[in-house]
């Protein structure tokens, strides 16, 4: 079997755009985009509405520590893909994706209602990188889990 690619593979700037301070909660917020060094600020505004909705109250519990990380990004159609992200239970990240069309970037839908998919390679490779800081500053920190650590882990890369 062969796979025909109807394009070929092109890098997508992915930076981590801010840390963004939420009723408690400190989460990372990614941009990636096909279009533009970074998505429009409509589907950035589109998926921390949502985030605000979907985050856990309280942020921190004995098993949840008020921290994340979500992304949006505009593929090259125009349209939206965004995902929010948590960590509890010490190594679980839970996952919630969402995307949009191109012609309402602000109305995300779960992907389970579209019957989108999960998440592209560009969006894995966020997850990859935020799994790997988790590991180095929470699991494996040999002084012990560093939150502030994690935080200041962030990509920026072309990918």
């Amino acid at each position: 079997m062969s796979i025909e690619l109807t394009t070929p593979y092109q890098t997508r700037p992915i930076r981590c755009l801010e840390t963004w301070e939420q009723e408690g909660w400190r989460v990372k917020v990614y941009g990636i985009s096909a279009l533009a060094e970074v998505p429009a600020a409509e589907l950035v505004d589109a998926i921390k509405d949502v985030a605000s909705s979907k985050l856990p109250q309280p942020p921190m519990t004995s098993d949840r520590y008020g921290v994340g990380f979500l992304y949006a990004h505009q593929g090259g159609n125009g349209g939206g893909f965004a995902s929010v992200n948590w960590w509890a239970n010490e190594n679980e990240l839970f996952h919630h994706q969402y995307e949009s069309a191109p012609e309402d970037l602000s109305v995300l839908r779960p992907v389970e209602e579209t019957g989108g998919s999960s998440a592209c390679v560009w969006d894995l490779a966020v997850m990859a990188y935020e799994r790997q800081a988790w590991v180095d500053c929470v699991l494996k920190n040999d002084a012990g889990p560093d939150l502030e650590s994690y935080l200041h882990a962030q990509l920026k890369a072309d990918l």
